[in-house]
């Protein structure tokens, strides 16, 4: 009996038994005869005609007389695919994306409506301590989350993601982009999506993932939400799946805010918090990384500095001193993990403000 007919009798047979047979998926390759990084941008209200402005969360598609809604996407055809795309949920960032691309995935940057934050983001949660995550996941997925913003479906990220990569599907046919579509072509294949961000970003990636399975979250100074508890919620993305990088002078860590986030999310089950200046990758395979890295005791700076960009650290030469950091945030294998380990007791997870005792009565 030849292979191949063998293989397809065994197959019916275990139909027959009811046994699911899944064929291994075809990986990704790009036939390039020009082989290059691809840097592509389109405006979301042009490629899709059901989006619309959100002006009462200070959400447009033109500021100042220019577009607010441009999207951004890169590929590079000269490096060995790895099937996966991140989608990145702040503004453009082209040091990220060149470096990801370097790593062999695709990336894109969507406008989505997430401009409440402005609006809601400063002011503590009412009585409901899943009040900012509901409207992070209504604007995540275009779906009715929460009761103080109106997102519908086509203005939300998932939406925004699927018509950008159907765009670029047609307009940039080297990079191979429907990989990331569904058989019919009317969604993502969400378990071949990275989705990353800092600060902001980095707390509606944790939170979105918290929904939908995807394939890994890469939180830059993250997450935040620090007085709800969505980050303790059950989790369509397994715990070992997340990954997170803060430097300790970032208010969010000194805070508190990021090790509750951690703890909450269960990374303590898969190592300690490793320093990276005081380690090598991979880092025990951790899933919680912090740098001290000098600096100069600007907060702000240290905010913005685990991230790739004007603000991240350089070396005496002016190389990067985190690409190894990068590198393992994005790529690392998910089944290697560290050990796992008690929770801290040194970091606050109760984060809500005390109510004042009332004055007694005189």
């Amino acid at each position: 009996m030849k292979p191949v007919f063998r293989m397809l009798r065994w197959s019916v047979s275990l139909a027959l038994l009811g046994v699911t047979v899944v064929a291994a998926e075809t990986p990704l390759t790009f036939v390039d005869p020009k082989p290059q990084r691809y840097e592509l941008t389109a405006r979301a209200s042009q490629i899709d005609p059901r989006a619309r402005a959100h002006p009462e969360i200070d959400f447009v598609f033109e500021k100042a007389g220019k577009p607010a809604d441009v999207e951004n996407a890169a590929v590079d055809t000269r490096a060995k695919p790895q099937g996966k795309l991140v989608i990145w949920l702040m503004g453009h960032n082209k040091t990220l994306f060149e470096r990801v691309n370097s790593y062999g995935l695709h990336a894109i940057q969507v406008h989505y409506a997430n401009g409440w934050f402005g609006k809601f983001g400063d002011a503590a949660p009412p009585g409901d301590d899943k009040f900012l995550g509901k409207i992070r996941l209504e604007a995540a997925t275009g779906e009715d989350f929460s009761s103080v913003v109106n997102i519908p479906k086509p203005d939300g990220m998932m939406e925004r993601s699927v018509q950008f990569v159907k765009w670029l599907a047609k307009n940039n046919p080297a990079g191979r982009w429907e990989y990331f579509l569904t058989d019919d072509g009317a969604g993502l294949r969400w378990e071949r999506v990275i989705i990353s961000g800092s600060s902001h970003g980095s707390t509606t990636a944790a939170r979105f993932a918290k929904h939908v399975a995807v394939d890994r979250v890469v939180m830059f100074c993250g997450p935040r939400d620090q007085l709800e508890t969505w980050q303790g919620l059950p989790s369509a993305t397994p715990a070992n799946r997340y990954f997170g990088f803060s430097h300790v002078l970032d208010g969010g860590w000194s805070g508190d805010h990021y090790c509750r986030s951690w703890e909450l999310l269960g990374l303590h089950q898969f190592g300690p918090i490793v320093n990276v200046e005081k380690s090598a990758p991979p880092f025990g395979n951790t899933r919680r990384l912090i740098t001290d890295a000098d600096v100069k005791q600007d907060a702000k700076r240290a905010h913005s500095s685990v991230t790739p960009g004007g603000a991240a650290v350089k070396d005496a030469s002016g190389k990067y001193l985190h690409e190894a950091v990068w590198r393992y945030l994005f790529t690392q294998p998910v089944e290697a993990v560290g050990p796992a380990v008690p929770t801290d007791p040194n970091c606050g997870k109760d984060l809500r403000p005390k109510s004042k005792p009332a004055a007694k009565k005189k």
